[in-house]
């Protein structure tokens, strides 16, 4: 067949296929447009989902008589004029396809008014026939209508889903839109009924109001600036973790957008953090130079390509590692008295409860031994040397300055008791906390090993007999191909491992930290690391891992009895400790029960 030039017509149909891919699709283009108008006040209603209708009306500036019949025509745009200009888009759109695309599979009706003129011009199409420009009435502003979405490309609308289904992603497009600009006011109706009304506001309200009060009450602003970049918005704890992606948004100087390096960084952010079947939840907006990003990859605009690819990577990883790393003690203090009553009017059993504590007899045997041997030099964590220092016997007379200081210093409160060998609970101003007792100190000690190897001085403990074990070919030669090859892996860890025989080990030096740990399954386990990653990646790419391992071995253990300042020690070391509210698996270490959860069950004040 010879080589022939394709119909108008039918060349935006097949645009449409990659533009408009459902309703939704329409939508989003349809929203960007009025936002690269400059509008403030945006208006969306829909009929079936979106397949019946979709109708945009703003308040933009809107488009001159003369320009209507362009701005259903392809390749026609007033966003770019030049090479220069698509190399640093500042828009929205600036392809021109969008509307010509929409036009080409429905039936539109696009009308406008400038504000200079005297009424508004409207002008129909039905496909391919465009229907000469008529008079209209409007204020100002544009309104756009698609009716019959694919009426003329049957086979394409028997893709569609459900009016549920498809409606579901208009909303979703429309949420999408509806965060990038809380400068913007939007509402949302489907099938004349009003669902979603979002008054200008500010950033933290909007996120509030499109995701939810709890993803604001979970989550940490961020806001960062290096070398021309900025990110900010605000990333969820992650115990406000989800089972989808579902609440993951990032925009690139405001264009929503899906990038694997971005994905990536935050992903990498959240490794330690976040449990291996979840995903964290976001809201972020990076911005940079526009001539630094290449957003004409994909006629859907959601792809981007960086010129620095690396330099976004290190800047994104860094700063969200920087929010979520912050200690307990940091971010309790910021949070304090959310909890539905004011800290200051906690029971006065809280007021009176660090004197006693005082009175506790603080220099058992068991304290000095146990928690002393795990965490080193316990002096400036346990309550021991803090009560008296910090004059908590004069509590009962400052309330108002000493309860601040107590709340701020102290926000995991005081121990009281333990709970079947696991769990250790304590008060503070803002009722009950109950920690996992594992899981944090198991926390506290990885941070600590990755602090060490990080610094080189992982300090090594030399065992007064060693302990030797029978170990499988593999082990023996993991240990002799380090020993012939000087590699310093395992003495980097804190290990001293020799070979006795061509079936035996033994261990003669473990880590410091470690030293209560069993020492012939804790060789065994990083043994395996090294021989299955090799020594150098092990080190650098499953480093988290491996030393989660060393950690876990280290934590206390289930049924370990402990005494009140024992317990006290381990919540002061949490809340100097990054990233403490999750064990190195994602779990949570400990969780808030407020006065105000208590009184509910109990039903007080009813």
């Amino acid at each position: 067949m010879r080589i022939q030039r394709l119909p108008d017509q039918l060349i935006s149909q097949i645009a449409a296929g990659e533009v408009v891919e459902r309703p939704a699709s329409a939508l989003k283009e349809l929203l960007e447009n009025s936002l690269d108008a400059g509008s403030t006040d945006i208006q969306v209603s829909l009929l079936q989902g979106g397949i019946k209708q979709l109708r945009v009306v703003d308040n933009g500036v809107g488009v001159a008589k003369e320009d209507l019949e362009l701005a259903l025509t392809r390749h026609a745009t007033s966003k770019i004029a030049s090479l220069e200009d698509l190399e640093s888009v500042a828009s929205l759109g600036f392809r021109g396809e969008a509307l010509a695309s929409i036009a080409s599979i429905s039936r539109t009706q696009l009308m406008s008014r400038q504000a200079e003129s005297k009424h508004a011009w409207r002008i129909i199409s039905e496909g391919s026939e465009i229907y000469p420009i008529e008079p209209g009435a409007l204020d100002a502003g544009t309104i756009i209508e698609v009716t019959d979405l694919y009426f003329n490309t049957p086979a394409r609308r028997k893709f569609l889903k459900t009016e549920a289904t498809e409606f579901g992603h208009c909303e979703k497009a429309f949420e999408c839109v509806a965060l990038s600009r809380p400068d913007v006011a939007f509402m949302l109706q489907h099938n004349g009924k009003a669902l979603s009304r979002f008054a200008i506001s500010s950033p933290g309200k909007r996120f509030s109001e499109v995701l939810g009060a709890e993803f604001a009450a979970e989550s940490v602003e961020i806001d960062e600036s290096a070398a021309g970049l900025r990110l900010w918005g605000m990333t969820a704890k992650p115990t406000f973790s989800r089972h989808s992606r579902d609440t993951q948004y990032v925009y690139v100087n405001g264009r929503f957008v899906r990038d694997k390096l971005i994905a990536h960084a935050i992903r990498q952010a959240y490794q330690d953090v976040l449990h291996h079947d979840r995903h964290p939840a976001f809201v972020l907006f990076i911005e940079l130079d526009p001539n630094l990003v290449d957003v004409n990859v994909h006629p859907s605009k959601t792809e981007v390509r960086f010129r620095d690819g690396q330099a976004i990577h290190r800047f994104i990883f860094h700063s969200l590692h920087k929010a979520l790393a912050t200690p307990t003690g940091v971010s309790n203090a910021v949070t304090a008295g959310q909890a539905g009553r004011n800290p200051f009017d906690a029971p006065q059993s809280f007021m009176h409860y660090p004197t006693y504590q005082s009175q506790i007899n603080l220099q058992a045997n068991e304290s000095n031994n146990f928690y002393q041997t795990l965490f080193g030099n316990t002096q400036n964590s346990t309550l021991s040397n803090l009560q008296v220092a910090n004059g908590f016997n004069t509590y009962t007379h400052q309330p108002s300055v000493e309860a601040h200081s107590v709340e701020t210093e102290y926000p995991l409160g005081f121990a009281v008791a333990q709970i079947h060998g696991i769990y250790v609970l304590a008060q503070n101003a803002q009722g009950m906390v109950v920690v996992d007792m594992h899981a944090a100190h198991e926390r506290i000690m990885y941070e600590r090993l990755k602090n060490a190897l990080d610094t080189k001085s992982v300090a090594m403990q030399p065992l007064l007999l060693p302990i030797s074990f029978n170990a499988d070919k593999l082990e023996v030669a993991t240990v002799q191909e380090a020993l012939a090859s000087n590699d310093a892996s395992l003495q980097q860890l804190g290990f001293d491992i020799a070979v006795l025989s061509p079936t035996t080990l033994a261990v003669r030096a473990v880590p410091t930290m470690l030293q209560n740990a069993d020492a012939v399954t804790l060789a065994r386990d990083v043994l395996r690391d090294l021989r299955e990653y090799g020594a150098s990646r092990a080190l650098t790419e499953r480093r988290n891992e491996l030393l989660g391992t060393m950690a876990c071995h280290a934590a206390v253990r289930a049924n370990r009895s402990l005494t009140i300042p024992e317990m006290n020690a381990l919540l002061r070391d949490m809340e100097a400790t990054e990233r403490s509210g999750q064990c190195n698996h994602g779990r949570p270490t400990w969780f808030q029960v407020s006065m105000t959860d208590l009184d509910k069950m109990f039903m007080r004040g009813k």
